[in-house]
């Protein structure tokens, strides 16, 4: 049977505004949209024609006539092969875990971004993306990290964050390039905390998630009747930012116009809102991400090369998380801490079964993944830790349990703290040390004056060998010299 190309989405939701909204997101990425007001129609129009070619559900929080977990469990019960999300605001993190526990497949944050519901919907229905588990955590759980916090161990991933570390003291741009998912943004943030602009404005833009029309409107403001539909003046991005600095993700999709603006910015210090007779000189610092690669656009004549040099003064290079499956442990460790502090979810091991597990997997949508997994699996969790029956798709993936997958068997599973080299190798001791401590900071949250991160390390004596005695002292005064 062929395929049809248009697929069927009911909305259930009685708010015109976002009706439209969401309904004309949905159409651009091919999607007709029913509507429902209440849950007694939206139960009733299963049985419609229009019900029985039903694609997705997407509701919201707020359902006249019943509440939106009890809604999904009879949706579910009527229809259980049928994806089901949910439209939440921001802080409701409970309610949607209600949700998720009643079957809903996905939840999106207010207001909704035309990339994310888009990409909810494909990952809903496309079978070949089960794997996907759910979409970025990061947008459910927001916690951002200083650099001692940031969890990882593998020597490419420390040689980006030292740099980082080392850049964000200067004024300089940098570039910051990588995966999806691999935590581009999150090292952002780490070095807008780490920079003298700290307490200024931080602002942060997706290039690919606006129209290439209003970009220009966006970033750089525009004056009243600088075209049609320009009823008022608006102040850019950049402008209200001044001082501070400017976060553009996705920076590859710049269109040309675009380019050309952001290169008199960073040479002149100057911007022009469109429609406006004069310029403005600002101060602002710009940070920069892409998925793919800069230099392969650039080489293409899909970038601008005097662009390129200037926001990619600082160039990190964020590895895949398949590459350093030794971090996925103290990752998951950290992660499953962050969430146990919300409404909803409790505190939860993990076994190392299921870690074997884990390591054992691509992870194609690398840290961003890995979190979401996990935020399933403790939403859907009835034990005291996670099992590899907590994670049917990946288990599925990897093949039995604890064998087979790019992570193999190592020395130091569970720990996040890789003791060799990729020729085999022993690491020098001193970095060895220096990741202990990244990651007894990272584990207790920076908390280290008198803290159990201090007491943890006073361990250390007893589990590695005399000869290091002396490194283990350092590592506690270390600790204990630390701030809170």
């Amino acid at each position: 049977m062929q395929e049809r190309e248009t697929r069927l989405l009911m909305l259930v939701n009685d708010e015109p505004a976002q009706c439209r909204l969401v309904s004309a997101i949905a159409s651009r990425a091919g999607w007709r949209t029913v509507f429902a007001r209440d849950a007694a129609t939206a139960i009733a129009m299963l049985g419609t024609q229009d019900g029985m070619m039903l694609d997705a559900i997407i509701l919201d929080q707020w359902v006249p006539g019943a509440d939106a977990a009890s809604l999904i469990s009879e949706l579910k019960l009527r229809r259980p092969a049928l994806p089901i999300l949910l439209i939440t605001s921001i802080g409701s993190n409970e309610a949607a875990i209600d949700a998720m526990r009643a079957g809903a497949s996905d939840y999106i944050i207010k207001p909704v971004a035309p990339e994310r519901l888009i990409a909810a919907l494909s990952m809903a229905v496309d079978k070949s993306k089960e794997l996907g588990e759910l979409h970025p955590l990061t947008e459910k759980i927001t916690q951002p990290l200083a650099f001692e916090e940031i969890i990882g161990s593998a020597p490419a991933f420390r040689t980006a964050l030292a740099i980082a570390a080392k850049a964000a003291r200067s004024r300089a741009p940098i570039f910051i390039e990588g995966e999806h998912g691999v935590g581009k943004e999150v090292v952002a943030d780490a070095i807008q905390a780490a920079s003298p602009r700290a307490k200024l404005p931080y602002l942060k833009v997706n290039c690919g998630a606006i129209a290439s029309n209003l970009l220009d409107s966006v970033l750089f403001g525009h004056e009243k009747d600088a075209f049609a539909g320009a009823f008022d003046r608006r102040i850019g991005i950049f402008q209200q930012a001044e001082g501070g600095t400017v976060f553009l993700d996705e920076v590859d999709l710049l269109p040309p116009q675009t380019q050309i603006r952001l290169v008199r910015l960073l040479t002149q210090g100057e911007i022009s809102p469109l429609g406006a007779a004069h310029s403005y000189r600002i101060d602002v610092r710009i940070l920069s991400a892409s998925n793919a690669s800069l230099a392969n656009k650039l080489a293409d004549g899909q970038f601008r090369e005097d662009l390129y040099y200037r926001l990619n003064v600082v160039q990190l290079t964020i590895p895949p998380l398949r590459e350093r499956t030794s971090d996925i442990p103290a990752l998951a460790r950290h992660f499953l801490g962050r969430m146990a502090s919300e409404p909803g979810l409790r505190s939860l091991g993990i076994t190392d079964e299921a870690l074997t597990m884990l390591r054992g997997y691509d992870w194609p949508g690398n840290v961003r993944q890995l979190q979401s997994a996990l935020f399933r699996a403790a939403v859907l969790c009835e034990r005291d830790a996670l099992t590899p029956e907590e994670f049917p798709q990946i288990s599925a993936a990897v093949g039995v349990p604890g064998h087979g997958g790019s992570g193999g068997a190592g020395t130091n599973d569970g720990i996040g703290v890789t003791l060799y080299e990729n020729d085999g190798n022993m690491r020098p001791l001193e970095e060895i040390e220096a990741d202990v401590i990244r990651l007894a900071i990272g584990h207790y949250r920076g908390r280290m004056t008198k803290s159990p991160a201090a007491s943890a390390l006073d361990v250390l004596p007893c589990t590695v060998s005399s000869s290091t005695l002396g490194s283990a002292t350092r590592l506690k005064r270390f600790c204990r010299a630390t701030p809170a």
